[in-house]
């Protein structure tokens, strides 16, 4: 049975640490891209998750209204990311961003160093692409086909309706779509994209 994030919370206070432990597993994932999408490096977001993760039980006692758990929680993280930034910017700006370290893939090896380069490039344009969105279509954006979270989980973080974020979403969509096509024109001098051969 999956409790509510107010039960969970009640349950924190009263002294249950499994309980905090049950909200760190359920939000973890939104406090993550949150803090990446802030910081746009992964050491840096690991860093600022698990501070806005502490400071989330710490402040705990302060939260008014335990059935917002999400929302609020999104609040502390970007608060703890600007902080973070605030004392870290200087030297997280002469960083070179590294990769997310990951295993090599099959795919990665059939394709060879080529393909492995041009999906990197894809891969850029894409966060190109993203960091040109409004503000406000951006950690949507992020949460949804980065994180991989669903609608239901998106809205208990944010705290905007599972109609607002399906709408937000179609609407990033759609300037996404735009904006990949105008970077690989640019890619490709200004060429269409190629038909698909019947």
């Amino acid at each position: 049975m999956r409790l509510e994030d107010a039960e969970l919370v009640r349950r924190c206070l009263e002294g249950d640490s499994d309980a905090y432990g049950t909200l760190v597993e359920r939000y973890q994932g939104s406090v993550y891209a949150t803090a990446f999408y802030y910081a746009g490096r992964h050491g840096a977001a690991e860093d600022i998750a698990q501070d806005a993760l502490l400071a989330g039980y710490r402040s705990l006692p302060r939260l008014k209204d335990p059935e917002k758990f999400g929302p609020w929680l999104k609040q502390v993280t970007t608060r703890t990311a600007a902080n973070w930034l605030r004392r870290h910017g200087d030297r997280l700006a002469a960083e070179t961003p590294l990769p997310y370290k990951r295993t090599l893939s099959i795919e990665d090896a059939r394709e060879g160093p080529r393909g492995t380069s041009e999906r990197r490039e894809r891969l850029e344009r894409v966060q190109k692409a993203v960091d040109e969105l409004p503000e406000r279509y951006r950690l949507p954006v992020v949460l949804r086909y980065l994180q991989e979270l669903s609608y239901q989980e998106i809205s208990d973080f944010t705290g905007e309706s599972k109609a607002e974020i399906r709408g937000i979403l179609q609407r990033a969509s759609r300037q996404l779509r735009e904006l990949l096509r105008e970077s690989e024109r640019e890619a490709n001098g200004d060429q269409e994209w190629p038909r698909a051969r019947k």
